[in-house]
């Protein structure tokens, strides 16, 4: 389905998984696009077949289990999992148009995530150190409900985040999450919220523009 979500910027949510070697194709010719100025900016919320995505820093150690296929994702960070039960969102933005400000779009990633959970009654949170959207899992420990991977190219994004909605969470099994390993990896579905796509994508995109927003001001000036 595509609409848009703010004049320029393009909405795109899929009802089927894609796969993800061509939806990286995809997302690699839009953000030039996008950057010559022969496309509009996009937003795109999908899921994935079960696939593990190597980001620029993982190590060859941290795949312990190769059970699906592995994808060299050209975005930073290190060794994540996509499959269904997970929301992809991948964020194609000019940051020409905005401040200009690489970590300041990273913050108003998090923060987009981190408010829509809050939304669901899911306290979460960014660690420092530690690259991710974290929250108590039923044991009372930390664990990642969220990830963050993005790439900037000519100042125009790609990748974005993904939030466990309800994954098999024994497929996580097959890599060390993000490098972590003294972190687990929890869903809503286990936390106790029963959440599919479309609802957490309505409550996503009625945070947009507050997200929106957040990109034309400066990180300094933005609450931790």
């Amino acid at each position: 389905m595509d609409a848009l979500l703010a004049p320029g910027i393009e909405l795109r949510r899929e009802t089927v998984p894609v796969p993800y070697r061509g939806a990286l194709d995809f997302m690699t010719t839009r953000n030039a696009a996008i950057a010559e100025g022969s496309a509009e900016q996009l937003v795109w919320l999908l899921e994935h077949p079960p696939v593990y995505t190597a980001g620029t820093s993982a190590a060859a150690a941290e795949l312990l289990d190769p059970r699906f296929e592995v994808v060299e994702a050209g975005r930073g960070g290190r060794y994540t999992y996509h499959g269904p039960g997970q929301r992809v969102g991948y964020v194609l933005l000019d940051l020409r148009k905005s401040a200009r400000d690489v970590r300041g779009f990273v913050h108003a990633l998090e923060g987009w995530v981190i408010d829509t959970l809050a939304g669901f009654g899911v306290e979460s949170w960014r660690s420092e150190g530690r690259i991710g959207i974290w929250t108590r899992d039923i044991d009372g420990r930390e664990a990642k409900i969220g990830a963050i991977g993005v790439r900037i190219r000519r100042w125009v994004t790609m990748h974005g985040f993904s939030v466990n909605l309800s994954p098999d969470l024994s497929h996580f099994g097959g890599i060390v999450p993000c490098g972590i390993e003294a972190f687990g990896v929890t869903s809503l579905a286990r936390l106790g919220h029963s959440v599919d796509s479309e609802a957490w994508d309505k409550a996503l995109l009625a945070r947009a523009p507050q997200f929106l927003a957040a990109l034309d001001r400066p990180c300094k000036e933005k609450a931790a």
